[in-house]
């Protein structure tokens, strides 16, 4: 694998399930295939489990770890190409990525979508200019428009837990007051069509996912309709794609509760985190024993891992 920025990065996403549930039997097994190297990770956006999961994955790997907070620790980068830097950037990505890569072995990138121009976030310019500038090996660490770690922790997860072959799994959207990106709900859909789950999407009206990603899922419109039978309800709010970064409802109804989850079939409750109590998810959904949020988080550190051992291997 040379870089994991989206699954056209991979070869098979159920080998890279199996070998993240491998290194989570047997995490310092692979030490050998970091001696030497460094990582370098850049977070344009906060982090908790994106950041420290990372360093611990690449801990384990016997890596060397160096983290920046890009704006905060660093010069304003200027993407775009042909323009004249009389303003308020200091430093083009050109020359950052390749000085970078001359420090870093490796290099992991977290960056939201700003939310304002559909087309510029979907262009994933921040990523793809790592890609083209760094000359080392780029891991997504969030972007505009995916969030793979969290998707292949999310799948590691699931098969730990499902008890039927083929399980039923629902992605739901909950309420927020802000809008929030589209890159966790996009991948999740993603790498979920690379299994053989059955697979509900529930939304409401107007906040349809692209179908560059969704593709010939099931949407509904009606929740409890979709949480009908379902091992594993995944919640998670995102704005509007056809008005784009819009909130369009705060729809409190569309809020999960015990209620809800005594529809499914003993289902366990998924949030990639961090969850605004009382306002997407009652407290008693959280707090009960189906609620696999922690579970789920602990495997950002073997998904991760697996997508660097691999990048490693490569080397």
């Amino acid at each position: 694998m040379k870089h994991f920025i989206n699954l056209n990065d991979l070869e098979s996403v159920p080998e890279l399930v199996k070998q993240g549930r491998a290194l989570k039997a047997d995490p310092f097994s692979f030490q050998h295939l970091g001696k030497n190297k460094t990582i370098g990770l850049l977070f344009f956006n906060s982090s908790l489990r994106t950041r420290i999961s990372t360093q611990k994955a690449a801990l384990n790997l016997g890596m060397n770890v160096i983290v920046m907070n890009v704006g905060a620790d660093s010069w304003q980068l200027e993407f775009e190409d042909g323009v004249i830097m009389d303003q308020g950037k200091a430093e083009h990505i050109k020359e950052a990525a390749a000085v970078l890569g001359q420090y870093c072995d490796v290099l992991a990138v977290r960056a939201f979508a700003e939310l304002k121009d559909r087309d510029a976030d979907y262009e994933e310019t921040v990523l793809e200019k790592f890609r083209k500038y760094a000359g080392v090996p780029i891991i997504n660490l969030e972007s505009a428009t995916r969030h793979p770690c969290q998707s292949l922790a999310d799948l590691i997860t699931i098969e730990e837990l499902k008890v039927v072959e083929r399980p039923k799994v629902v992605l739901t959207w909950a309420p927020h007051f802000k809008p929030l990106p589209q890159a966790v709900a996009n991948s999740f859909a993603e790498w979920v069509l690379k299994t053989d789950y059955e697979f509900v999407i529930a939304n409401p009206e107007g906040y349809d996912l692209s179908p560059e990603y969704i593709k010939n899922t099931k949407v509904v419109h009606n929740q409890e309709e979709a949480f009908a039978g379902a091992d594993f309800i995944y919640t998670k709010n995102w704005s509007s794609f056809e008005h784009y970064g819009q909130v369009l409802t705060q729809d409190p109804a569309w809020r999960i509760t015990p209620e809800k989850m005594a529809l499914t079939n003993n289902g366990k409750f998924m949030h990639c985190l961090p969850v605004r109590r009382g306002l997407k998810v009652a407290d008693e959904v959280l707090d009960s024993p189906d609620s696999v949020v922690i579970q789920q988080a602990g495997n950002r550190v073997w998904s991760v891992q697996a997508a660097l051992k691999n990048i490693l291997e490569a080397l």
